[in-house]
């Protein structure tokens, strides 16, 4: 029988759902049948995501919060149903010179790219493991495998989120729950066009010219779109990936390969 992406029935949790690439992962999930749990630290921006779709709720969540993540977990359950799916999704970055980063800059990029995976998983797998399923897919980055300058800080909190995955994916297989990640290149966000803006000033380059670095380092000759890696996640949470597991997947157009 052939495998299909379909989520029919099945409950998924989002983590920075209300724009971007979180805003695009919870409508591909959503248009595969699932019912989705948008979370934001902004509620205003997630149940503005939450109304566009389907079958969905929005619930504020800052996932460096145990207790929110806790919380937030415990809600979903009870008003929507069995986790099925966790999309670790929320991510911030800051850029600065290694020999300038403040340990304000390191502490806010790695409580919400590591720790905050590793608290809101840690709020949903209990349940998992218990009924024997679940999927988990963490958005890391090809930062966290390439080691790019001014992101010292942002490139550290990725790779801690890839080793997260690989090892929750060993701990957890045996209660049949699968975790991979996602690790996306140079995505057209709110977050790039910051990142251009801080990048132009730390090198005295014009945003334009940024931009174009961009795209030169990246083979397929464009910048990434936010569904280019939904669709990669909606893969990672349906059936269609049953036997992976442990996996970080570069979805970067090839600019991860120089």
């Amino acid at each position: 029988m052939t495998a299909t992406l379909s989520l029919a029935g099945q409950v998924a949790l989002v983590t920075g759902a209300g724009s971007g690439i979180g805003q695009s992962i919870a409508t591909h999930l959503a248009g595969a049948g699932a019912r989705v749990a948008v979370t934001d630290v902004d509620l205003t921006a997630a149940e503005s995501v939450a109304t566009s779709l389907p079958d969905a709720r929005a619930y504020r969540l800052d996932v460096t919060s145990a207790d929110q993540a806790a919380a937030v977990a415990a809600a979903v359950e009870s008003d929507m149903g069995p986790i099925d799916v966790l999309v670790n999704n929320a991510g911030v970055s800051t850029m600065n010179h290694v020999w300038a980063l403040t340990e304000k800059e390191w502490d806010f990029n790695f409580n919400v790219n590591a720790k905050g995976v590793f608290l809101v998983t840690r709020a949903v797998i209990p349940a998992m493991m218990e009924r024997k399923r679940g999927v988990i897919v963490n958005t890391a980055s090809m930062a966290g495998k390439t080691g790019p300058g001014l992101l010292a800080h942002y490139a550290a909190s990725k790779w801690a989120c890839i080793g997260f995955t690989k090892c929750c994916a060993f701990e957890l297989g045996p209660y049949n729950i699968r975790v991979n990640c996602v690790c996306p290149g140079f995505v057209a966000t709110k977050m790039q066009r910051e990142e251009i803006e801080w990048e132009s000033e730390l090198r005295g380059l014009s945003g334009e010219q940024i931009f174009d670095e961009y795209v030169k380092q990246t083979p397929l000759g464009r910048i990434e779109t936010p569904d280019d890696v939904a669709r990669v996640v909606l893969y990672l949470a349906s059936p269609a990936s049953e036997f992976l597991t442990g996996a970080d997947i570069d979805i970067t157009g090839g600019a991860h390969l120089p």
